[in-house]
């Protein structure tokens, strides 16, 4: 169900919450759901519980899923398609965002490849 890159260097738990969002994304999973147990999925992709249970706690605090004692985890309606996809994205800009701040790249120089990507100019300087 989960599929993990171990040569990634995203860390494993991250693939596991990516993994979630997808396949509610993709509609597999669907609001109310219930996930697989820690245990079991950690059984299935070969990983520590305690990684799967830093996954499960992450999407926890994300909003996605929540827990319920002797029942188990479930998904919220948080990660309806669109919303899901969208997170996803704003995730990522806000990574490469802070990146890019890291190293030294001027503020109007992500506006102005903000700005040309929503316009559709296509000319957004990669240098």
């Amino acid at each position: 169900m989960f599929t993990i890159d171990f040569t990634s260097r995203v860390p494993i738990y991250e693939q596991i919450c990516n993994n979630v969002i997808k396949l509610a994304s993709a509609g597999v999973f669907k609001s109310g759901d219930r996930l697989p147990p820690v245990r079991t999925v950690a059984q299935e992709i070969g990983v520590n519980p305690n990684t799967v249970a830093k996954a499960y706690r992450t999407l926890e605090i994300d909003g996605y899923i929540y827990s319920t004692v002797g029942r188990g985890t479930f998904l919220t309606d948080k990660l309806t398609e669109n919303a899901a996809y969208r997170e996803m994205a704003l995730k990522t800009f806000r990574e490469a965002a802070a990146n890019a701040e890291l190293y030294g790249v001027p503020r109007q120089q992500l506006i102005d490849i903000i700005n040309s990507t929503f316009e559709g100019g296509g000319k957004n300087d990669r240098s």
